[in-house]
């Protein structure tokens, strides 16, 4: 696993690293999980005061900003405040997105259902901003990137479900239907993947970050195709 994570390294330079999270890793540990990527990132470089800029869902795959010590984070937290920092996702859409361009201006909150905490588009919520861009139709599903201008749990998984269009995969916000109909398509998580992330250094210096969509995910869209 540490080998992994290692080969996941997409950047590292003036305090900060991105990795190319592996679907399937939780970002840490808890809940069950005896580690996650930040104790194992701290494993690998010993002595240095690494934390989480941001999370990521355990099946969601892609760009993971870490701060290596507590300037970088004071920075980059600084950015994430002002608006600066940036995030886009790749995603499948379960249905058709009738628009090249779609901004989800809806506020998130927090619900229980089942002894289990799920969000939801709630007016006494905290505001969330996503902006869904069409990027291939598929005849009833829509490969598309969401831009993140918020950080709210599960934003993405939630916004997608309100535009009636949740995530291919999704076992909290798609019908149970929809999740076998994906399982036999061979999807075996959620599509979901942060494919670019943009930060700029404690120089002023402009960093833009991509990691490729994984095989499993490509593949389907093969298959659509």
């Amino acid at each position: 696993m540490l080998q992994l994570l290692e080969r996941s390294i997409c950047y590292e330079d003036h305090g900060i690293m991105v990795i190319d999270k592996p679907a399937g890793m939780a970002v840490h540990g808890g809940s069950g999980l005896a580690w996650g990527v930040i104790d194992a990132m701290r494993n690998l470089r010993e002595g240095m005061n690494i934390d989480l800029v941001h999370r990521l869902d355990r099946e969601t795959s892609g760009c993971l900003l870490l701060a290596l010590n507590g300037d970088a984070l004071r920075e980059l937290n600084t950015q994430i405040n002002h608006d600066r920092l940036e995030k886009r996702y790749l995603c499948l859409l379960d249905g058709e997105l009738h628009q090249d361009l779609v901004e989800v201006n809806e506020p998130i909150g927090k619900f229980e259902r089942s002894g289990q905490t799920f969000m939801r588009v709630d007016p006494e919520g905290k505001l969330a901003h996503t902006t869904f861009r069409l990027m291939q139709d598929y005849a009833g599903y829509s490969f598309a990137e969401a831009e993140l201008h918020s950080g709210r749990t599960h934003q993405i998984r939630v916004h997608a479900a309100h535009l009636g269009l949740p995530l291919a995969g999704d076992d909290r916000y798609s019908p149970v239907a929809r999740q076998k109909f994906w399982k036999s398509k061979g999807l075996r998580r959620m599509f979901l993947h942060a494919h670019q992330i943009r930060f700029y250094t404690r120089d002023g210096e402009q960093q833009i970050v991509s990691a490729p969509l994984p095989d499993d995910l490509n593949g389907l869209l093969a298959n659509l195709g």
